[in-house]
């Protein structure tokens, strides 16, 4: 059994968890702990304990931390990208590719340590003088979702502990063992005793307890839309920070000047690339009638020929979905989206390989309206519907009304609409002739409505969470 890290000790539990491989069900990668409400306890008093230290450290030592955890992911690409894909179902060079991304975040937080921010200026009052700095707000609580088990986990504890923070991590129970690689490599990287607390478990026991942990500073989450209302409304009891991350109904938008190619390929790598478990996911393609049909055929076609199987085989294109309440989930909408006279133009179905798994055809309806469920609730599964549209000014009306805003994307050769798309598109995040799902590290990740609340994550602006504006009057006499 893997155990969970707290106080610098890796500690056992009564109870485990199973993790099964979505890609041949017979396979159980490990069993790793259930955390207690007694682990959760001890693991945010240690990390409380270490707080005062470590909120001191100086840049260097945060540096050094993180830059060699950094080194240890992008060593070990391979290995954990492998772990990823048997453990989460994304395709091997796709898990390998977002090891390699939770390294390049920590290296980039590790260059962020070396640049505290601060101002000073005079006061309009004479002989004062004014200083702006920034402290760390204390113990964070980090919670996880299953889609990106090392990525997401890498741009939340990177900056928390490049700011000065200590942590209290629960990762999503379907993908624990990326989290506990993750764990290991800071544990082993000589992270102080308390800074940095791994607790598995379920949300209902683990995440709740850190929610309302009065020793708990701040929740950073990434899940659901009812879980992060919930999140919100418990942590103002407390007056707790909170950065919430919950989701999209992605609009991708393909106007009649698009080039073909391009508007397919964005389509494809952002509808079905992660098996479409992606909050940035394109599940909505909008798509304006002078190109409509061509561009259907085209992806029929394309969708036909994609290669769908066990993760880590060599050339497959689409893994399975996650889990077995996943695929259930995603069989419900299909059967809604046909209930409420979507057609079905391509998948729909299950279907079987060598192993036994949650295999789901990639999916894609016609002929459907913006009022339909398939187009206001986010599935999080390989499935997209085309909403056929007049043209730039009935899409532009379509992508924006929904009640998400993550990701907004425009395929168009005219700069004249893309320039108007990127000023009007309600969205946190615009994309134009790229896939809407696909972010750089090194730049803000976030939306608007009911896709984010709160500080943005990811490259500077992630200091906005993480740390507490303090200032500072001197009188210089």
């Amino acid at each position: 059994m893997k155990p969970n890290l707290i106080a610098g000790e890796w500690r056992t539990t009564q109870d485990a968890q199973a993790n099964i491989n979505p890609s041949d069900t017979n396979d159980i990668i490990d069993h790793y702990a259930l955390s207690t409400l007694q682990d959760v306890e001890d693991a945010v008093q240690a990390a409380h304990v270490a707080a005062s230290s470590w909120g001191k450290s100086t840049p260097q030592q945060r540096f050094d931390l993180l830059d060699k955890i950094g080194t240890e992911i992008l060593a070990r690409k391979d290995e954990l990208g492998n772990l990823l894909a048997r453990e989460e179902g994304k395709t091997l060079p796709e898990g390998i590719g977002e090891a390699t991304r939770a390294g390049h975040i920590f290296k980039f937080f590790a260059g962020e340590a070396l640049r505290p921010s601060g101002e000073k200026m005079a006061s309009v009052r004479p002989g004062i003088e004014v200083e702006i700095t920034r402290e760390p707000i204390g113990t964070v609580g980090i919670i996880t979702p299953w889609n990106f088990p090392i990525a997401i986990p890498a741009w939340k504890i990177a900056p928390a502990l490049a700011y000065g923070n200590t942590i209290v991590f629960k990762p999503a129970e379907l993908v624990p063992g990326c989290a506990w690689a993750l764990a290991d490599i800071i544990h082993q990287s000589g992270v102080p005793k308390g800074v940095f607390n791994l607790v598995m478990g379920k949300g209902t026991v683990v995440g709740k307890a850190l929610v309302a942990h009065p020793d708990v500073a701040g929740i950073s989450f990434t899940g659901s839309i009812q879980t992060g209302k919930d999140i919100v409304t418990a942590c103002a009891a407390f007056q707790k920070k909170v950065q919430l991350e919950m989701g999209g109904k992605n609009p991708l938008v393909i106007l009649d000047d698009a080039d073909l190619d391009t508007a397919v390929a964005c389509a494809v790598n952002g509808a079905f690339f992660s098996t479409g478990q992606r909050c940035t996911a394109s599940s909505r393609l909008i798509v304006s009638e002078g190109i409509h049909d061509r561009f259907v055929e085209a992806m029929v076609n394309k969708l036909a020929a994609l290669k769908v199987d066990d993760a880590r085989m060599p050339g497959v294109e689409m893994g399975p979905v996650v889990d077995e309440a996943q695929l259930a989930k995603d069989l419900h909408y299909i059967q809604q989206a046909v209930r409420e006279g979507a057609r079905l133009a391509f998948g729909g179905q299950t279907f079987e390989r060598k192993t036994p798994g949650f295999f789901l055809a990639p999916t894609l309806f016609v002929e459907t309206t913006n009022e339909m469920t398939i187009n206001r609730e986010e599935v999080f599964g390989p499935v997209a519907s085309v909403i056929r549209v007049k043209d730039y000014e009935e899409a532009l009306f379509v992508a924006n009304d929904t009640p998400f805003g993550l990701s907004s994307g425009i395929c168009t050769t005219s700069l004249k609409h893309a320039h108007h798309f990127k000023n009007h598109a309600k969205a946190g995040m615009v994309m134009v002739n790229l896939p809407t799902a696909g972010v750089d590290y090194h730049v803000p990740f976030g939306g608007t409505k009911a896709s984010s609340y709160g500080a943005r994550e990811q490259g500077s602006h992630a200091k906005e969470f993480y740390t507490i504006v303090k200032t500072t009057y001197i009188f210089a006499g």
